[in-house]
């Protein structure tokens, strides 16, 4: 038994945010409808990198986060490219994490800080501070040798309690926990948005593509302001307020986007794509008869090319695309 608790009130405006959530949920074509959207779960990954970096004075544009990911040569701070690397592929591991283990988010920060610092993967072993921009103290973190108890009893408090309370309240609540522990030397805020995510996801597998971060960074002052707040009621409550209006926002956002994508999609994109059996790949002629289509100029230009410009079905030969042994599967 965890007889640690960390302080926090459930609010009516926390249940209220809590509701609206779930519903919008409800509203977005569940998450095998977004994964038939690889442009829209992309664009929606990149955001999150792009922010939740430039929250920590990353330099790169949207543009250049973009274009290191996609493997392309970037003119940048070394340091700035290799977080971006670092942070995709901790991205991309987010479904092979486990939430509530300590072992997991060590590896996690090892991968996230790799080549960045001396201590990456492991618990700090000096004292933090928060300074403002006039170096002044704001807040000093426990002390090192307090780390290892306080992480292992966040954790056990987590794994208690993550089927009493909702995950969008909990995950909010680590959020918060681990800001003021500050485990790593370095990396602690890219860590802790991943963390969210990850918790958040293992219940809801959408959560793999909302890209609170991009939220977060629009309201960076109110995130840090709140967290301070926190600080000194010795309470997270305001911060779980916080967190729920960004998430709460950011699926406005996704529902807007995803709608878009889907009108964007040409009636002829979605003939082909009902046609097509997940995991049947099939020549351009089975899918012409399929489509009851004789011409091969207005099967490619009106399905097969816009269907494949956005990621919808993909070449089993990519590499050759005039192949006679083409043959094409859906995404």
């Amino acid at each position: 038994m965890n007889d640690y608790i960390p302080p926090f009130d459930i609010t009516n405006m926390m249940l209220d945010r809590v509701a609206s959530i779930m519903k919008k949920i409800g509203m977005i074509d569940n998450y095998q409808g977004l994964n038939k959207m690889p442009v829209l779960r992309k664009n929606n990954r990149i955001r999150s990198i792009h922010s939740s970096l430039a929250i920590e004075a990353n330099s790169l544009s949207f543009n250049q986060v973009r274009d290191v990911i996609s493997g392309k040569t970037v003119i940048g701070d070394k340091n700035d490219i290799q977080e971006v690397k670092n942070a995709y592929k901790a991205y991309e591991m987010m479904m092979k994490f486990n939430p509530y283990s300590i072992d997991d988010i060590k590896k996690a920060h090892g991968i996230m800080t790799y080549l960045l610092v001396d201590e990456d993967g492991k618990f700090r072993t000096g004292a933090e501070g928060v300074f403002d921009e006039n170096n002044n103290c704001i807040f000093m973190a426990p002390k090192p040798e307090m780390v290892d108890t306080l992480m292992d009893s966040l954790f056990n408090w987590m794994r208690e309690k993550t089927n009493e309370i909702n995950p969008l309240i909990l995950s909010s609540v680590f959020h918060y926990e681990f800001v003021f522990i500050h485990p790593f030397a370095d990396g602690n805020g890219r860590i802790v948005r991943l963390w969210q995510n990850i918790i958040l996801a293992n219940w809801e597998k959408i959560f793999e593509y909302v890209p609170i971060e991009s939220q977060i960074k629009k309201y960076q002052d109110d995130y840090y302001k709140t967290i301070q707040e926190c600080h000194l009621h010795g309470n997270s409550t305001t911060f779980i307020e916080f967190m729920l209006k960004m998430i709460d926002e950011v699926l406005d956002e996704l529902i807007d986007s995803t709608n878009n994508h889907i009108n964007h999609i040409s009636p002829y994109v979605n003939k082909l794509l009902n046609v097509m059996e997940n995991g049947v790949s099939m020549t351009t002629l089975e899918l012409m008869k399929k489509l009851n289509l004789k011409s091969k100029k207005s099967f490619r230009e009106n399905y097969l090319k816009p269907a494949i410009d956005n990621g919808l079905i993909k070449m089993t030969n990519p590499d050759k695309p005039t192949s006679k042994n083409q043959m094409y599967y859906k995404v």
